[in-house]
């Protein structure tokens, strides 16, 4: 293990611990709306893969309802995403129960953002390198576009990271995040709730 990887560890538990603390009020407050707009349960919870592929349970606040159409379906994420759910999106507070997912050592606050299992078996090898560190919060593809910019990037952008992962770097991503947060450029592909599915990168 790298020092730098040891120094990062003991930043994030005091950091996320610290924040999870001082946003107390913030997390009480956004989990009565979820409750009283959207019902039960508050957290969505949804299994992902980690460092070196290991599942975890992420954490993060429900913002979509549960509607179906006449086959019992669930309808497009982008019908059920709600105006609270995109005012959470937006501000990225929908996040902040991952803090609980980096105290439990599950994700860092800064790394390759946490995707879905069944992306797995379509990542090139390069772009499968993601997954030599920890899942973050935020990370340098989210303050280089988000889900404004290709799949093919923001899996470069990932694999950019681990190569030059410095806490220094951590630093600068977690400032510029906090810009990103306010400006809420990038949550959103064109015409997606989120962005479209991976669905492999051509050869």
């Amino acid at each position: 293990m790298r020092r730098d990887d040891v120094a990062k560890r003991a930043l994030d538990v005091t950091l996320a611990s610290a924040a999870l603390v001082v946003l107390s009020p913030v997390l009480a407050v956004v989990a009565v709306l979820v409750r009283a707009r959207l019902g039960t349960p508050v957290l969505f919870r949804q299994t992902r893969p980690g460092r070196r592929g290991a599942s975890f349970e992420l954490l993060k606040f429900r913002t979509m309802t549960d509607r179906r159409d006449a086959t019992g379906a669930l309808l497009p994420d982008e019908d059920r995403l709600t105006a609270l759910g995109r005012f959470l999106r937006r501000t990225s507070l929908d996040e902040l129960p991952e803090l609980v997912n980096v105290v439990r050592g599950d994700m860092s606050l800064v790394g390759p953002r946490p995707l879905l299992v069944e992306y797995l078996p379509l990542y090139s090898a390069e772009q499968a390198r993601r997954h030599e560190v920890r899942p973050g919060i935020t990370g340098w593809a989210q303050v280089n576009g988000r889900n404004a910019i290709s799949w093919d990037d923001k899996l470069a952008l990932d694999v950019w990271y681990v190569e030059h992962r410095t806490l220094r770097l951590d630093l600068e991503i977690l400032g510029r995040t906090l810009g990103q947060v306010l400006s809420g450029h990038g949550v959103s592909a064109p015409g997606h709730a989120t962005t479209e599915p991976f669905r492999g990168s051509a050869p």
